[in-house]
């Protein structure tokens, strides 16, 4: 009696199995910033008792989400080659299938939720440089919206067990993510630009390293995501199975990375907050957000300031400190 060995395709298998060890490794950079960002919070005394535990909430919130999506990835992946091995169409139905499991399910939804909550913060971050403006918080939280809207979908379709790589709208709901973080990062950095150019013409050799420092920050945040997401999107649209796997079991974790590298860079003094401006006597007049109001100096300066440059150094110079923690 002839056996026919089962439909296989070592590519996926592969990419499977390796996206899995990718996602392990990249969730223990993850573990191992989210101590660092707990333990800097709480050494950080520029920060208010509420907004510390804010964001420590987020921090372990966000954690508690990942750690539930990968948990559930990696007992998935174990079901593959040993719980369900012998299940008809072998490990590249089970791959293909996944989403008839409820447990790679509930994996997709934790890390949605997660995503939503990382989504959340940069959009706060955004809203408190731009003081809150209508024509920079409508847009936003209109995609922010639609975002929510495609994920709940693609969790609606993946729980009535459609394949994973037939949910068509997954490249819109990750395109929307980055279009996020660009407009967020774009809008950011002009408006720091523009704070900083109206420095240089108030104060004459402005130091402007501080304003250089954040932007770099964010940039650095937002381009590791970004480019990852990219491929992913492209790959899944391109129906490229086994990169859109090594890439769908990292993702939550590369944007968790990105979002806790803004809070340790911060929390730390590392964007020039303690050192650079308690070295420094003339301090800048900047946008300061922290514990929801903004103070916009730049923009308050006038000539009857200007003729008590001393006053204004010691007002500004107390609160410039903060101005980086709207960052985080």
């Amino acid at each position: 009696m002839l056996s026919y060995p089962p439909k296989t395709d070592l590519w996926i298998e592969r990419s499977r199995l390796a996206g899995m060890l990718l996602g392990c490794v990249s969730y223990g950079v993850f573990f191992l910033l989210t101590v660092q960002s707990c333990i800097a919070l709480m050494r950080w005394p520029q920060y208010s008792a509420g907004r510390r535990l804010a964001l420590l909430f987020y921090v372990a919130v966000t954690f508690v989400l990942r750690t539930i999506s990968v948990a559930a990835n990696t007992k998935y992946t174990e079901m593959i080659w040993i719980d369900l091995r012998n299940v008809p169409g072998g490990p590249l139905a089970l791959i293909e299938d996944e989403m008839h499991y409820r447990i790679n399910v509930l994996a997709l939804s934790s890390g949605h939720i997660g995503e939503w909550l990382m989504q959340a913060l940069l959009l706060y971050r955004c809203f408190a440089i731009w003081k809150w403006a209508r024509w920079v918080t409508i847009p936003m939280i209109t995609l922010f919206l639609a975002m929510i809207g495609l994920s709940i979908l693609i969790q609606v379709k993946a729980s009535v067990g459609i394949a994973f790589y037939d949910i068509n709208i997954e490249p819109a709901y990750l395109g929307i993510q980055v279009g996020l973080n660009v407009f967020y990062t774009i809008l950011v950095t002009y408006r720091l630009l523009n704070m900083r150019n109206k420095m240089k013409e108030l104060v004459a050799q402005y130091d402007s390293r501080f304003y250089d420092t954040l932007i770099l920050v964010i940039v650095e945040s937002a381009m590791a995501y970004s480019i990852f997401a990219i491929i992913f999107i492209v790959a899944f649209a391109l129906h490229l199975n086994g990169i859109t796997t090594l890439c769908f079991l990292s993702i939550g974790q590369v944007q968790g990375i990105s979002q806790l590298f803004i809070i340790i860079r911060v929390a730390t003094g590392q964007t020039y907050t303690r050192e650079y401006w308690s070295s420094r006597v003339a301090a800048v007049p900047m946008a300061i957000v922290f514990s929801g109001t903004v103070l916009d100096a730049t923009e308050e300066l006038n000539d009857e300031r200007l003729t008590r440059p001393e006053q204004n150094i010691v007002q500004t110079s107390a609160k410039a400190v903060d101005v980086d923690v709207c960052i985080a």
